[in-house]
């Protein structure tokens, strides 16, 4: 790997003595295609993960699926999401099921225990448990078998690479980013459906087009509106409570779409007009090379490059001050040690 991969993005001090650092890249590209800021290689090759998920979307809606189903916003905010799993999730979920006449039991996602500790523990108490609907990426699954519906597509493989569905996700996610299909690494991810790796600026380059769609189709234009506008809106089922997707969007009342994926990857999109009027649609594609698995480097880092780009105000950064940019790093007696801070 290139030494100007990655370069230092964030370090933790224990009294004045620096202890830890973390490296990290990302590509800051308006709709135009020009990069208005980046550190490290913009040229990265990675994973989008989760943060591909409104692209999964994207054919789907832009085909009419909403409609189709008659599916409300918050509905197609959870068809984005990696949702949290609590009983609210559960329950939107079991709606958009009921329309397509499935059931959980036709998610391929596998299963895991609800990310939200308080619905966690409560099922522990009740003794129940976790089935597909708690799974972060059930939603997404729960859209790919609704275009599969649409379609009159198979269910039963709706996650193989060579299915209907995932063809169409590819072709959308390739041109809305401008990479060749051909030239996207498939991988598969811990939900089990394919999953892209291209460069950061491509993946940047998307979440500028997704939200300021101006140069693209009609339909595929109203299809990024509907998207962002449901997640903006309802950004709750988009992540969860407490998480920094959900709290960003909600803090920011709808000038910020915000989409995390695992292993330190974040995206980010800033509406058009908001750093100041006539600005372009921004787009964000971050990277943290150890895959940040702490969870607080990415929030923190994000907030810097919102800042530097003025795209947040102060009262909004106030508001998400839990985040970052800067943290104090306390020891388990909850006594302040020293700080967390970007430093790009």
């Amino acid at each position: 790997m290139d030494k100007t991969t990655y370069q230092p993005v964030f370090e933790l001090t224990r009294g004045k003595t620096v202890e830890s650092v973390h490296y990290g890249a990302f590509a800051v590209v308006d709709v135009t295609g020009q990069i208005v800021l980046s550190h490290g290689n913009p040229n990265t090759i990675t994973f989008l993960r989760s943060s591909a998920k409104p692209f999964q979307a994207l054919p789907f809606i832009e085909n009419g699926g909403d409609v189709y189903w008659g599916l409300s916003l918050p509905e197609v905010a959870i068809l984005c999401a990696s949702h949290s799993g609590t009983d609210e999730h559960v329950t939107v979920l079991s709606q958009i099921q009921a329309k397509i006449s499935v059931t959980q039991d036709n998610l391929l996602c596998g299963v895991h225990p609800p990310i939200d500790e308080p619905t966690r523990m409560a099922m522990l108490e009740r003794g129940e448990e976790p089935t597909p609907n708690r799974h972060n990426c059930s939603g997404k699954h729960t859209g790919m078998l609704a275009h599969a519906r649409m379609i009159n597509a198979p269910i039963e493989d709706y996650i193989n690479p060579e299915h209907p569905v995932q063809i169409r996700i590819l072709q959308a996610f390739s041109e809305m980013c401008e990479v060749n299909p051909r030239r996207v690494a498939i991988g598969i991810d811990g939900c089990s459906a394919p999953v892209f790796a291209i460069p950061l600026w491509n993946a940047a380059l998307g979440y500028a087009r997704l939200c300021h769609p101006v140069e693209l189709d009609p339909q595929r234009a109203q299809a990024c509106r509907t998207i962002t506008h449901a997640m903006t809106t309802h950004p709750e089922m988009v992540a969860g409570p407490g998480k920094f997707d959900t709290r960003l969007m909600a803090a920011t009342h709808g000038k910020i779409v915000s989409k995390g994926g695992a292993e330190g990857y974040q995206q980010v999109g800033i509406m058009p007009d908001v750093i100041k009027s006539g600005s372009p649609g921004i787009g964000i594609a971050l990277k943290i090379s150890d895959g940040d698995r702490r969870g607080i480097v990415r929030p923190a880092v994000t907030l810097e490059i919102l800042r530097r780009l003025g795209a947040i105000t102060p009262s909004e950064l106030e508001e998400l001050a839990e985040f970052g940019p800067r943290l104090p790093v306390t020891n388990w007696r909850e006594i302040i040690v020293g700080e967390a801070y970007p430093i790009f």
